[in-house]
């Protein structure tokens, strides 16, 4: 991260307390609705698209918004939250997220939870979904569960390396460029099923699905298309049958503004910020 966005990151990290707890009743109340109101666009859009209700799970993108702002979606149902900075998730955890989840009988991170003991619906799944560099590795691999930003097999190997010093099985998503759009991360499509096999190889890592962010265009065939083709990827690794390929069901697709779109095409896992939150007061 360099220039103008490091600058940002700098600044609102100076004046903004991430780890602040205490938030106002109107602005939770706020949250909350935000979160339902996201709920039913989301069985809305199953239903339009002929699926099972409950197929889509609400992730909520908390970059920028303070450990309050976060348990207020998470006491509204929010079951899932992805960070995209890793200054952000140390942020969170030293500030008290994970205790505060205690407290409400629920375990941070779902990794950490012993299937037979605790059920799915007592953990909060803790993701990476922004750009993950190699040297900030070691900020988040202790405290999330799963790493959706994976678009090189450097980083992948490197964090099988971490992941195995820490003790644990970290899952990633291979996250995969679609729209071909230059400023967007992840690798190229044509690359993907290849890359694909050999992250789910790695020990220390669970291949768990694939990301992508929507074309940044407002013509509804280009978009789906992208979501379309990811799908397709997914569909064929699995029927791949290879090592480490059988818990390749997630498809990691759709944000505020277009998750309709990606539900109709198959996604599992919508993103959303702004929707639930409202507009961002930093970049």
């Amino acid at each position: 991260m360099s220039g103008p966005k490091l600058v940002a990151m700098v600044a609102y990290m100076e004046h903004k307390n991430l780890a602040n707890t205490t938030i106002g009743e109107q602005r939770a109340r706020g949250i909350a609705d935000g979160v339902h109101r996201v709920q039913e666009r989301i069985a809305l859009a199953e239903a339009a698209a002929g699926r099972q209700e409950g197929s889509v799970q609400l992730l909520a993108a908390t970059k920028t918004r303070d450990v309050g702002e976060v348990m207020a979606a998470i006491n509204a149902g929010i079951r899932l939250i992805g960070e995209n900075r890793p200054q952000e998730v140390a942020a969170k955890v030293e500030g008290g997220l994970p205790d505060l989840c205690s407290q409400q009988g629920l375990v941070l991170g779902d990794w950490a939870c012993d299937e037979d003991d605790i059920p799915s619906q007592q953990t909060v799944g803790f993701h990476v979904i922004g750009q993950l560099q190699s040297n900030k590795i070691n900020k988040v691999i202790h405290c999330v569960d799963t790493i959706e930003s994976v678009d090189t097999l450097e980083l992948a190997r490197k964090l099988a390396k971490r992941a195995q010093l820490h003790g644990v099985s970290t899952g990633v998503f291979l996250e995969v460029n679609e729209s071909g759009e230059e400023a967007k991360s992840g690798c190229a499509p044509e690359e993907a099923e290849d890359l694909a096999f050999e992250l789910a190889q790695l020990e220390g890592l669970r291949l768990k699905g694939l990301m992508t962010v929507g074309a940044h265009v407002d013509d509804e065939r280009i978009i789906r298309t992208g979501f379309a083709h990811l799908r397709d990827l997914r569909d064929r690794i699995l029927s791949s049958r290879q090592l480490g390929t059988a818990e390749c069901t997630q498809l990691s697709m759709g944000m505020t503004q277009d998750m309709e779109y990606a539900i109709a095409e198959g996604s599992t896992e919508v993103r959303v910020g702004t929707a639930i939150f409202g507009e961002r007061a930093f970049i």
